[in-house]
């Protein structure tokens, strides 16, 4: 295996993202017009169609850490790209809701994967002081593969069949550049390192107040990636290609997440957390109320691309931080806790639709939204330290990262001599 930079690691971690996040999981909302129409699903079978990914991407996220400490990163970024591959074309060959439920779970497990094998590869090839910075490139591969399905939409919407093709043809790709970029070992720890301290009741408590605003959050978002195309569609009378332009604006505005959630380490989590949710809750009413408007339901896009993003960066920033010393069980549990909340969001939007329309299943899960954010005084704080104390130690991504591996005294760990 030939060496890279950091930087170029990034980018290809961030095309892999994209590739298994953005195009194997998150694309799926945007093409339920034209697959619904095609197989003749009703909503409430969408919604627990769009359920069950998730539902596989937890599975696999459970057991992805010891995959790429016993199979190694590369095999488990591989075999990611094999079910995304697997996934992707089973649903470009759907015949009905049970084919079209494989395809789906497959997609899930390659979105499970590809994570924890992209953050063992970081641990050989990166340096740690670039951590952080390595892992919002590659974070933002999420709204870049959402906005790369928005070319195959615009052109591909009446023929949703070739455009799933093409997506299995990049995971394919994907996984060739996987074999030959990543290693085959798994993350290093050095041998003077201190281990992690023992879990305390007082983390497991913020983990816990931290899991429930993740999957409330996770809840009320799965009205937006599995319905809103199909809102615009049915309520609004929108052609199906236009959809797209909602998709584009949830990518650009998603890549703005990082930098709020890195915002919000430096301020006040509990208001970030707040802002972010309410704003998230107001573009499912906005768009419940302007299906018919293009201009205004992409703006909705744009609002709830941010807030949802930023939210997910906030949770993964916040499980690092309770839990020092603890990569592959900090950030994942409330990335678990989003999905799970999507999972059983997904099948009650879909009956409410069903039931009582587009318009007032948003508007429930909007108010639903709203309440939840009035809690977030509740949202979990850091460390009991002193203001002073939390200065010195910095913030943002790569503070967080920084202290997953301390020496003896509790500090960030230093290498004697300089990585290769």
């Amino acid at each position: 295996m030939k060496s890279i930079s950091s930087t170029t690691f990034a980018l290809f971690g961030a095309a892999l993202v994209a590739i298994s996040y953005g195009l194997a999981r998150f694309a799926f909302g945007l093409f339920v017009p034209p697959i619904r129409s095609d197989l003749a699903l009703s909503p409430d079978v969408i919604g627990v169609i769009g359920a069950l990914p998730l539902i596989s991407f937890v599975m696999a996220t459970l057991v992805a850490p010891l995959a790429a400490v016993r199979i190694g990163a590369r095999n488990t970024a591989v075999l990611s790209s094999a079910f995304g591959a697997l996934g992707l074309t089973l649903i470009s060959q759907a015949s009905g809701a049970w084919s079209l439920s494989a395809g789906v779970i497959a997609c899930g497990i390659c979105t499970g994967l590809m994570m924890p094998a992209l953050t063992a590869a970081m641990q050989v090839l990166v340096d740690r002081s670039l951590h952080g910075r390595v892992s919002s490139v590659m974070n933002a591969g999420t709204s870049i593969g959402v906005a790369v399905a928005v070319p195959a939409v615009l052109f591909l919407a009446g023929v949703w069949r070739y455009a799933y093709l093409a997506f299995a043809a990049l995971a394919v790709l994907g996984l060739v550049a996987a074999w030959l970029v990543i290693p085959s070992v798994s993350r290093v720890t050095p041998s003077d390192a201190a281990p992690p301290a023992p879990i305390s009741s007082l983390q497991w408590w913020r983990l816990f107040r931290l899991s429930l605003f993740a999957f409330a959050m996770g809840f009320v978002s799965a009205a937006y990636w599995i319905f809103a195309p199909d809102l615009v569609v049915n309520l609004g009378d929108m052609p199906s290609s236009a959809t797209g332009w909602l998709w584009l604006a949830v990518g650009v505005a998603g890549l703005g997440g990082a930098v709020v959630a890195d915002l919000a380490d430096r301020n006040n989590p509990p208001i970030t957390q707040a802002l972010m949710l309410m704003m998230l809750s107001a573009s499912l009413a906005l768009l419940a109320a302007s299906p018919d408007r293009l201009i205004l339901s992409a703006f909705s896009a744009m609002v709830f691309g941010l807030a949802y993003m930023s939210l997910t960066g906030l949770y993964l920033m916040t499980g690092i931080r309770l839990l020092p010393g603890r990569l592959s069980m900090g950030p994942v549990l409330p990335f678990l806790a989003v999905s799970l909340g999507q999972a059983v969001g997904s099948p009650v939007v879909g009956m409410l639709v069903n039931n009582v329309g587009y318009n007032d299943a948003f508007a429930i899960f909007c108010v639903i939204g709203i309440l939840v954010a009035l809690l977030s005084p509740l949202y979990p704080r850091y460390i009991d330290v002193d203001s002073d104390q939390a200065a010195d130690e910095g913030t943002g991504l790569q503070a967080a990262y920084d202290y997953q591996l301390q020496d003896e005294a509790g500090e960030p760990y230093t290498y004697d001599q300089p990585r290769d």
